[in-house]
């Protein structure tokens, strides 16, 4: 019989990849999501890791090549999350969360079909903040300065207290200049609100009846209908804003997961939005869970040396703890480079087995073999590689 090697290093080499040569994990409590290598079960919640002083903040990356077991693992730290009494919103583009869901009781809202939200917090700058960024994704550019000037002009003839449907109330004000004969800052705005109220995004984000509540500790936000089409990074972006709002309530820890998050990424004022959101992630007690399933997705966001491309990466840095599953040698490169990998770093990359993941949080790392229990199987059943893997 001969043996089956996965991968190997010397203790040289764990040593300068900040892994101790016996590996045994973070020593935190809790239910096992794996075992360290050479070590004994690896268990991770980011806000316990904050408190033992192992990471400085709570945002986490989860990145690799199809069928290396992201999802599963995403979903594995979800369930045990809350079993600790954690708040989760889950952003699915496509449909993926559904049987996590059901194995706590609850049912994926999917935005326009069940129902409408309302993304702006009570907070007035921030949700003229994420109006500006709405404005400009929609209109597929920045807004310029007489746009500013007309919105701020605008926004101040709300009524107070401000209105729950505040697109269609901003609309209203500014519908009388779409009769204008010229393009006014005030008609442009006008038109990219309409799309809000009658055009490809009616129904997401106003509507007649009252907003969705989001209730319980789990939330599954269903985007499955806009992910293939050219409104998914404006209607992320405000399922994020209202999603972030569930979170972060009366003080309580939470999850706000992204997947496909490169989707957003992509779209310059949605990057600028979500930067400024990051750093508030300790404030809100949020720990936002960016799921990649192509690294160089990320790359193709923005041109090399590119502002775009460096505020993705910038925010991809900023993520203290970051799950990284095997990647093929050109897909490993460019997450080396996004993350200042080490080279030794971007080998392991290469060479993990399925189901196996390098876990970097804060200086530390671990190699974690993930091994589903009994009840892990109930809501990963729709992506088996990582039970195939672990058989």
């Amino acid at each position: 019989m001969s043996r089956q090697w996965t991968h190997w290093a010397t203790s040289k080499d764990l040593v300068a990849l900040k892994l101790p040569a016996h590996d045994a994990g973070t020593g935190l409590a809790g239910r096992a999501l794996g075992d360290a290598q050479r070590g004994s079960s690896f268990v991770f919640d980011p806000f316990d890791a904050y408190a033992a002083g192992l990471v400085s903040n709570p945002n986490m990356i989860v990145a690799g090549s199809i069928g290396a077991g992201k999802s599963t693992v995403v979903k594995m730290v979800l369930d045990r999350a809350l079993e600790r009494g954690r708040r989760v919103v889950v952003i699915d583009p496509k449909g993926e969360y559904a049987f996590l869901a059901r194995s706590h009781g609850v049912v994926a809202l999917a935005l326009g079909r069940d129902g409408w939200c309302n993304p702006f917090a009570p907070n007035d700058r921030e949700s003229r903040d994420l109006l500006r960024a709405l404005l400009a994704s929609a209109q597929g550019g920045s807004l310029k300065s007489d746009q500013h000037y007309a919105l701020d002009e605008v926004w101040s003839r709300l009524a107070t207290p401000r209105p729950t449907r505040v697109l269609r109330s901003l609309f209203e004000l500014l519908h009388p200049h779409l009769t204008s004969a010229s393009m006014t800052p005030e008609r442009s705005l006008a038109l990219t609100l309409y799309r809000f109220i009658h055009g490809d995004l009616a129904g997401l984000f106003d509507g007649d009846d009252e907003p969705i509540v989001f209730t319980g500790r789990l939330v599954v936000i269903d985007l499955s209908a806009q992910w293939s089409s050219n409104s998914f990074a404006v209607a992320a972006l405000s399922a994020v804003a209202a999603a972030q709002q569930v979170v972060a309530v009366e003080e309580e820890l939470g999850y706000l997961v992204l997947d496909e998050a490169w989707a957003l990424m992509s779209d310059s004022s949605a990057l600028r939005w979500l930067q400024g959101s990051w750093k508030l992630a300790r404030a809100k007690g949020l720990s936002h869970v960016l799921v990649l399933h192509r690294w160089t997705d990320v790359a193709a966001v923005g041109d090399a040396g590119s502002a775009h491309r460096e505020r993705a990466q910038g925010l991809l840095r900023e993520c203290e703890t970051a799950w990284l599953f095997r990647q093929p040698p050109d897909e490993a490169r460019e997450m080396a480079s996004a993350l200042g990998l080490h080279t030794r770093e971007e080998r392991y990359l290469a060479a993990l087995p399925k189901g196996a993941a390098l876990v970097r949080y804060g200086p530390h790392r671990s190699i974690v073999r993930f091994r589903p229990d009994g009840r892990d199987v109930t809501f990963i059943d729709t992506d088996r590689a990582m039970r195939i893997a672990t058989a």
